[in-house]
């Protein structure tokens, strides 16, 4: 087989259009980060500390995305990341932040199989939560294996019903929490849960910090983008309107429900056992509330395991076309899918399945704290390899005007960026409940990087012994 037809059968097509593009990226961040993390993040941080993380955690989403925006218009390639690291940074790192990328998003893809099969034991108690659990999988990897055009438009449709959703929560708790709409057995609070019982900041200023990775989880996803880049038509207008459209209206459903369920909930309520958004449905006295909710947050689960096995196939897919993987996972089928890496991505998102079953409340915490430092990770990844870029084509005369996008206020935005990121990382820390993330994903680090060094020196080896 000739070099051309092996490039055209491992190349993916450019089927996605803007609007595509926009769900896919939506529909990554609306799931348990907002159903259920915004439950944890209340109890810890209190009302005006949840805010206020969810504020910063908005302004480090909006400064990583103005980076990727300049290195996805610059360089629309499918699974970006791990190849601007590698190009910009070094080799390792890039080999680094593929595969963090790639782990949080199969431990979070097997995760949510397993919580979409504990809520249907709400209607099917009888019937063993594996089981549906089987079934979602089945019906994912059949929405990822038929093309990339079905996926993202059954990724669309998820995606727009959850926004419905999410904006009729906003527009009913806020006619509650003001008294247009009576609650059952007590009267509107208004501003009472946001300022009494402990007042904003009930447990200090220092729990800001150490909710600041939960938030960024919630927050992730964003980053799409920057992996559908190289199965979109016309990136250089369709991925700047994207990232606008994307930033703004992500903040507006966060930030909106986040002070509704404020308003509503006392602090020391909320937790990750049930969903808040499920006890302020039931406040309202809705009828049917809690089935309600619990189908919305299914299908949020789904729409966010949808993208998530799309994220980590595309991952592998970019990992082997860079030869830091095997040649074999990044195999194209005749409809533009790579199988065998959504295979291999599926396989392991299903291990996954095993550690969340046990102590549900306090495996999905962990299970946060690992997704969102390598989440922050790749985020800190993408932030330098703007910084780098910029510095290179400005060394090697480039003219910014040849920039079809460009980040603002350059050094300033990945430099800030960075430092936001690596904050969020050091307040894992002081929150025992999350430590473990740091050491799980410190060594995680270190051991890629033993890896490629390994690798790459035994590549080295067998050159010269072939001389």
């Amino acid at each position: 087989m000739s070099s051309i037809s092996e490039s055209e059968q491992n190349s993916l097509k450019r089927t996605m259009k803007s609007r595509h593009l926009f769900m896919i990226s939506l529909g990554g961040v609306i799931g348990t980060g907002l159903f259920l993390s915004t439950g944890y993040i209340l109890n810890q941080a209190g009302p005006g500390g949840a805010i206020l993380a969810y504020l910063f955690g908005g302004l480090i989403m909006y400064l990583v995305m103005l980076c990727l925006g300049e290195l996805s218009v610059a360089m629309p390639i499918t699974g970006s990341f791990p190849v601007y690291a590698a190009k910009f940074i070094g080799p390792a790192t890039g080999f680094t932040i593929g595969w963090l990328y790639w782990l949080t998003w199969v431990v979070t893809v097997g995760s949510e199989f397993t919580a979409a099969g504990l809520l249907m034991q709400r209607w099917f108690p009888h019937i063993s939560v594996w089981i549906f659990s089987a079934i979602f999988a089945a019906i994912l990897f059949i929405l990822n294996a038929v093309t990339a055009k079905f996926f993202a438009e059954s990724e669309f449709w998820i995606s727009g019903f959850k926004v419905i959703v999410i904006i009729m929560f906003i527009v009913l708790g806020g006619a509650a929490m003001f008294g247009f709409i009576p609650m059952e057995g007590q009267s509107a609070p208004l501003l009472s849960n946001l300022i009494n019982k402990g007042g904003l900041f009930p447990n200090g200023f220092l729990p800001v910090l150490f909710v600041m990775i939960s938030v960024n989880f919630a927050f992730s996803g964003t980053e799409l983008i920057g992996v559908t880049a190289g199965e979109t038509e016309d990136p250089d207008k369709s991925i700047p309107r994207s990232i606008r459209t994307v930033v703004w209206r992500t903040l507006v459903f966060f930030i909106g429900a986040i002070i509704v369920l404020a308003g509503l909930i006392p602090w020391q309520e909320a937790g990750v056992i049930e969903s808040p958004f499920v006890l302020v449905f039931d406040k309202i006295g809705i009828p049917y509330a809690a089935d309600i909710m619990n189908f919305v947050i299914l299908t949020a689960l789904l729409s966010v395991g949808n993208s998530g096995l799309y994220a980590s196939t595309r991952m592998l897919w970019a990992l082997s076309q860079e030869k830091m993987v095997s040649p074999w996972l990044g195999k194209i089928t005749s409809r533009g899918v790579p199988m065998n890496a959504l295979i291999v991505s599926m396989l392991v998102a299903c291990l996954s399945l095993l550690s969340s079953v046990i102590a549900a409340d306090t495996v999905y915490v962990v299970l946060i704290a690992i997704s969102g430092f390598a989440v922050v990770a790749v985020w800190m990844g993408i932030v330098a390899s703007q910084f780098m870029f910029r510095r290179q084509f400005l060394k090697e005369g480039g003219n910014l005007k040849d920039l079809k996008y460009r980040t603002p206020l350059y050094p300033v935005v990945p430099i800030v960026a960075f430092l936001l990121c690596l904050g969020s990382c050091v307040g894992l820390y002081f929150d025992p409940a999350q430590r473990i993330a740091l050491y799980c994903g410190i060594p995680f680090v270190a051991l890629c990087y033993l890896i490629y060094y390994l690798k790459n020196r035994t590549v080295k080896a067998e050159q010269g012994d072939l001389r």
